[in-house]
């Protein structure tokens, strides 16, 4: 009986190996090919980079400044549009402090050609979302639908800007949220 087991073991493993696909021999030509990874940044490059980080920290309050007041508007109740207007204002001043300490880090001249215009063009986005921080933080408990679409058109082209430059460095960008 064990020689039995043995040779129905043998004969099991024998064909499973004849019937085994060897991928060795041939590539797959439908595998999809990797791009290869981006090269290592410079000093000046990861400089940029940290300030971008530092910058995207205070976009993200902004943003979430303006998603309180768009889901506040969207039920009628005056008393949660007023807080979420009063925090959108105070958010609108923490964010200042991020983005122009990221923005100082920001220099274009860390890249070349093409990624040099994207990464001018972002820090021209960084720039704009500072000019209208101040208003932001003035008129945002007063009137928040219309300082929360404002800004929200504004952060709408600063994401664009931020997708074309990770695009152009080959650094990647994140996969957009399902909608």
């Amino acid at each position: 009986m064990r020689g039995f087991m043995v040779v129905a073991c043998l004969c099991v493993s024998l064909t499973a190996a004849l019937f085994a696909q060897d991928t060795t021999s041939q590539p797959d030509s439908a595998a999809p090919t990797l791009a290869p990874p981006p090269p290592t940044p410079t000093p000046a490059q990861t400089r940029y980079l940290a300030g971008l980080r530092s910058a995207s920290r205070g976009v993200a309050q902004l943003k979430d400044g303006v998603d309180r007041v768009l889901r506040s508007l969207a039920r009628p109740d005056s008393v949660r549009v007023k807080q979420a207007g009063s925090r959108l204002a105070g958010l609108c001043g923490a964010a200042r402090g991020f983005m122009a300490n990221g923005r100082a880090q920001m220099q274009a001249i860390a890249y070349e050609d093409s990624a040099r215009i994207k990464a001018r063009a972002l820090t021209m986005q960084v720039d704009s979302l500072l000019r209208y921080v101040p208003t932001c933080e003035a008129r945002a408990a007063r009137a928040p639908g219309r300082t929360a679409n404002e800004l929200l058109d504004r952060l709408r082209a600063y994401d664009v800007s931020v997708r074309e430059f990770r695009e152009a460095t080959g650094i990647g960008s994140r996969p957009a949220p399902p909608q």
